[in-house]
């Protein structure tokens, strides 16, 4: 049985990807996130069977109910997709400490749980697709623990392509700029008190930024930028010293 697997996929990008799965041929597409009517709901829009788990991967039960169900089916993960994660804005002061463990928890640790659960499951040809940020490119002050976690999330994922690759496993960051019709930016914004976030000139949509990016993981693709802005940051970002890109991150916000 050949499955895919996508977290955060009640909602944004996640949503995006099951739709796009939807039409790749495999047998069942397993929906991962915390809200159970938004899963139902997609499930029900789609041709392809799936399977719902409403989880929270903060939490380490999730990782053995996940583990079970792939015991059981014997299943080959042809995509994993990791689209959950979110952020906050806002000084480190004023973020909860507790926000921003559980930030590094979702987007890092349970970034490589979900690999380490899903790789006995992997042939060659599989893809592990990891959402990360133009973020990753560059500090960001007032977004310093999310770019922080991203950048991890880059670097591993960089990484893992190259480990991986003599098995033909195919590993993918997706770093895009802000993308607008998503509960990021809500979301990002309750804790940013002095509005240092108030404008997102040429943020993109959801279902673009999905399509273009889909076509460039099924291609191999390690990196992917997706719009014009990440593009130029990630060139930047090689040829800029950290110290001027922390001045330019100014404009990012």
């Amino acid at each position: 049985m050949d499955i895919a697997i996508v977290t955060g996929a009640s909602s944004g990008l996640g949503r995006e990807y099951v739709k796009l799965l939807d039409d790749e041929g495999l047998d069942e597409i397993w929906l991962v996130a915390r809200r159970r009517p938004q899963l139902e709901d997609l499930a029900g829009a789609l041709k392809t069977k799936s399977r719902l788990y409403p989880l929270d991967l903060t939490e380490n039960d999730s990782f053995r109910i996940l583990q079970q169900a792939l015991t059981d089916s014997r299943a080959i993960v042809r995509y994993l997709i990791n689209a959950a994660g979110f952020g906050k804005m806002g000084s480190v002061m004023t973020i909860p400490s507790g926000v921003q463990e559980k930030m590094v928890d979702l987007n890092d640790r349970a970034a490589i749980s979900l690999v380490q659960l899903v790789l006995p499951y992997c042939k060659a040809g599989s893809h592990l697709v990891q959402i990360c940020s133009c973020a990753a490119f560059l500090p960001i002050p007032e977004l310093a623990v999310y770019s922080a976690t991203k950048a991890f999330l880059l670097r591993y994922s960089r990484a893992l392509a190259a480990e991986l690759a003599p098995q033909g496993i195919l590993v993918t960051a997706i770093c895009p700029y802000w993308v607008q019709d998503t509960e990021f930016i809500a979301t990002a914004i309750q804790t940013d008190r002095n509005q240092q976030f108030r404008h997102y000139p040429l943020a993109g949509t959801k279902e673009v930024i999905a399509r273009r990016s889909f076509r460039a993981v099924k291609k191999g693709r390690v990196v992917i930028t997706p719009d014009v802005v990440s593009t130029l940051l990630r060139f930047l970002s090689g040829w800029i010293p950290q110290s001027i890109l922390l001045y330019g991150s100014r404009w990012f916000r």
